[in-house]
């Protein structure tokens, strides 16, 4: 893990009665709004993005799915997989596990430095029906019943362990599924209204999450197709469901839940000051910014970034070539709502 801890001069921050879920959910119903979450997402949901989406508002953010054999066998694999620091709070680390003793021991490992962990029962990919995880879960409510018993068990009570999940072709059976494994007290399910089967370009089956939001005991996370607030009030509106949970919508535009109707210039200025204290491989930083900027400039213009940048270097003198890119404590760092081309900087079609 790389874990700030190992610096004798840095104190671990406690683990926050405010940052548990159970009262993050209650927090925000007292508001009058859903709970915010950023979604586990393989390769992105790294410390600089979730940093920068937490500074536009977002309340809960996850890691990318963790493998949990690999994570509690090797040392090589935490060090790689999961990095935080005492101010990456509230944090959700997902794990794709097959067994009980397995989740338990990587959820034991990450307990000091989260707030909680999910279990990933929504993977569609085949490669993690084969591992026994993901989606391969849908079919075994009583051993994912007994995988958040045996987590909640080691790990305590005040500890959070929720699951997310896909649904079924018969929604009768996404209900008998939630309520053996709501038996073990899990402190939130999640929802992707969507089958193994279904890409994301089908629309999210609203009716199956509002379905599981009614017979179910604890908090729902409605998640598929938020890009925006408004989506995120009326999916609320029609499920009355507690949360809501954003992927793709996130990475184009991280201001998303701050109520922003397109990505802030000053979102990218954040991302590079980010991820220059806590640095991502090359090409997933250039994804991010790419990922950003997709509606901010010319398509031309935004293939040319990508192709002409091959370092992180030379991606921000390249950005500070064309525009007026602001560095971490400069006047107007991070709040301009509109990209500022230079003056000798022109636009190509």
């Amino acid at each position: 893990m790389k874990l700030e801890e190992h610096n004798p001069s840095y104190e671990l921050s406690p683990r926050l009665e405010q940052h548990r879920p159970s009262k993050l959910f209650e927090r925000a119903k007292d508001e009058g709004r859903p709970l915010t979450i950023a979604a586990p997402m393989v390769r992105y949901s790294k410390l600089p993005f979730r940093e920068l989406c937490r500074a536009y508002g977002t309340d809960v953010c996850y890691t990318p799915m963790i493998l949990a054999k690999e994570f509690v066998r090797s040392s090589a694999a935490r060090e790689s997989d999961f990095s935080t620091t005492g101010y990456d709070r509230p944090l959700i680390v997902q794990f794709g596990a097959s067994n009980e003793l397995d989740f338990a021991r990587a959820a034991e490992l990450v307990m000091p430095y989260s707030d909680g962990v999910d279990l990933n029962c929504g993977c569609p990919q085949s490669w993690a029906i084969g591992e026994g995880i993901g989606c391969k879960l849908m079919s075994s409510p009583e051993l994912v019943r007994d995988m958040v018993r045996s987590a909640k068990q080691r790990c305590g009570e005040y500890f959070s362990v929720s699951v997310k999940i896909r649904i079924h072709a018969d929604l009768q059976e996404t209900v008998r599924w939630v309520k053996i494994v709501e038996s073990a007290l899990p402190d939130y399910i999640t929802v992707h209204g969507r089958r193994r089967t279904q890409r994301s370009t089908e629309p999210v089956n609203i009716d199956a999450i509002k379905l599981i939001k009614s017979i179910s005991q604890v908090p729902v996370v409605f998640n598929g197709d938020v890009f925006s607030m408004d989506d995120a009030r009326r999916f609320v509106q029609e499920t009355n469901v507690d949360g809501v949970m954003a992927a793709r919508g996130l990475m184009a535009n991280p201001a998303l839940f701050s109520g922003a109707k397109k990505t802030p210039w000053g979102t990218v200025e954040r991302f590079l000051a980010y991820n220059m204290r806590y640095p991502l491989p090359y090409k997933l930083a250039l994804h991010h910014v790419a990922e950003m900027m997709e509606r901010m400039i010319p398509r031309k213009e935004r293939a040319t970034m990508i192709d002409s940048c091959k370092s992180i270097i030379e991606l921000i003198d390249w950005l500070d070539a064309q525009f007026i890119l602001r560095r971490e404590g400069e006047e107007d760092y991070g709040i301009r709502k509109e990209i500022e081309r230079r003056l000798h900087s022109t636009a190509h079609d």
